[in-house]
């Protein structure tokens, strides 16, 4: 996510749908495993 952003914001790169939606999946997914998750351990 930070190259994607780095590029955006930097170089001009445009994101299309599908990159925006795969970016919120990630952040979906790494939320719900450290939020919900009894098998993490911090």
């Amino acid at each position: 996510m930070l190259v994607a952003a780095i590029g955006a914001i930097f170089l001009g790169q445009k994101l299309d749908l599908a990159a925006i939606v795969g970016l919120g999946l990630i952040i979906a997914g790494v939320l719900v495993v450290n939020l919900l998750s009894n098998t993490v351990s911090h």
